[in-house]
């Protein structure tokens, strides 16, 4: 039993002290490195918003009265001058004879005062020549003279009153061809609010009936820009955009318009940009949501730099002064103005080289400055040393204090 023990005691020590320094020895540092190429970079700026007709007209009455009949449905194809509903005509008939009525028995007024001016008239000539012969006295060609003027101002009167009823007659007759609703555009109607026997009032505002898109052909994205990126935003730049319709489908349109007035909500503000879109296959519908891309920079042969060779600093390095990496929490695309410092690996070992960035996006950084060359190996990420100490040590076995 001793003979064993000896042997068995020395090769216990000489394993606990091989195992001891094996796992006491510091790992091994090795780096994780990507290759700069070049390309194209586009730099882009996001925002959603809802796809709309670019002219949608909503279609009121100016008379109240009762729906008597609908012609149109949603989606229904509508042409200029279409009737699609009508009210009940019936008040709006009655009235026009009324005025019909009035607008003829002043008429007759008109001439009958007509008559009596020109009677007046002729006793009126003759009273003046009898007058001048001595026959009849002043008094009498007075009297003469004022039932001519009376004559005369009737007259006047008449053709008042003839205009008064000709103007309520055009009037009647402009609410009963009110009671028929046409459609003033070639389009599509998308939305209808009202039914048959459902009674509409126009008293104080008038109501939408339909609403009747003219041409969803050509279509429109009001998009919410950050007022951060709207200074990046220029007329008749290209967009691209998804919606959730057709996930895998990428649409194009174009900026046509940059709205001046703020939208401020929960102190954030925001800028209106419109987007104009082909939609000649109509696959696109009004209200869909949006998430668009506006192109705002391109450089198609530019030395592309992955983002996060400019996070990467090596583990026990204090933070350069002219050093700009993320915490700038620059957004992609804009031009870096400083210096920033990637790493090459040289003789196993990282080598900082001081670069300038300018457009660039997620995935890719335009170099602009520095001695970085097409096929350079950067760093990217630092493997065992500091970091697997780390993650070992953020491994299952550790759990909460107590």
């Amino acid at each position: 039993m001793k003979k064993v023990l000896l042997i068995v005691v020395p090769i216990l020590l000489v394993a606990g002290v091989a195992g001891f320094t094996y796992f006491k020895r510091a790992p091994e540092i090795t780096y994780k490195t990507a290759r700069i190429e070049r390309g194209p970079i586009v730099s882009t700026v996001s925002a959603t918003g809802n796809l709309s007709a670019v002219t949608t007209v909503q279609v009121g009455t100016q008379v109240s009265g009762t729906i008597h009949r609908i012609y149109v449905d949603y989606n229904s194809h509508v042409r200029e001058g279409q009737t699609i509903a009508e009210i009940d005509p019936s008040l709006f008939r009655a009235a026009v004879e009324q005025s019909q009525g009035n607008f003829l028995n002043a008429e007759a007024n008109l001439q009958k005062a007509k008559v009596t001016q020109a009677d007046t008239e002729r006793t009126f000539n003759r009273s003046k020549k009898l007058l001048e012969e001595g026959i009849i006295s002043q008094g009498d060609y007075d009297v003469s003279e004022a039932a001519f003027q009376s004559a005369r101002a009737a007259v006047k009167a008449a053709e008042g009153s003839v205009a008064q009823t000709r103007g309520a007659l055009m009037q009647s007759r402009t609410n009963l061809n009110y009671a028929i609703i046409r459609s003033p555009v070639n389009g599509v109607v998308i939305s209808r609010a009202v039914d048959v026997g459902q009674t509409v009032a126009a008293s104080f505002q008038t109501p939408t009936l339909f609403t009747i898109a003219k041409d969803l052909t050509k279509m429109q994205i009001e998009v919410s820009v950050d007022e951060s990126d709207i200074s990046r935003i220029k007329l008749d730049q290209s967009a691209s955009f998804t919606v959730d319709a057709y996930p895998e489908q990428s649409f194009k349109g174009k900026v046509v318009q940059i709205r001046n007035a703020p939208v401020v909500s929960q102190n954030v503000v925001t800028y209106v940009v419109v987007v104009n879109v082909d939609n000649d296959d109509l696959k696109l519908k009004p209200g869909m949501t949006a998430n668009v891309s506006i192109q705002v920079d391109r450089n198609d042969d530019a030395l592309k730099l992955p983002p996060a060779a400019l996070r990467f600093k090596p583990k026990g390095e204090e933070p350069s002064a002219k050093r700009s990496g993320p915490a700038d929490k620059a957004r992609p695309g804009r031009k870096e103005e400083r210096g920033q410092q990637v790493y090459l690996l040289k003789e196993g070992k990282p080598a900082a080289v001081t670069i300038k960035t300018g457009i660039g996006n997620n995935t890719a950084i335009e170099v602009t400055e520095g001695a970085l060359k097409e096929g350079d190996e950067v760093i990217v990420e630092q493997l065992g040393g500091d970091s697997a100490k780390k993650k070992q040590g953020m491994g299952p076995g550790m759990g909460r204090p107590f």
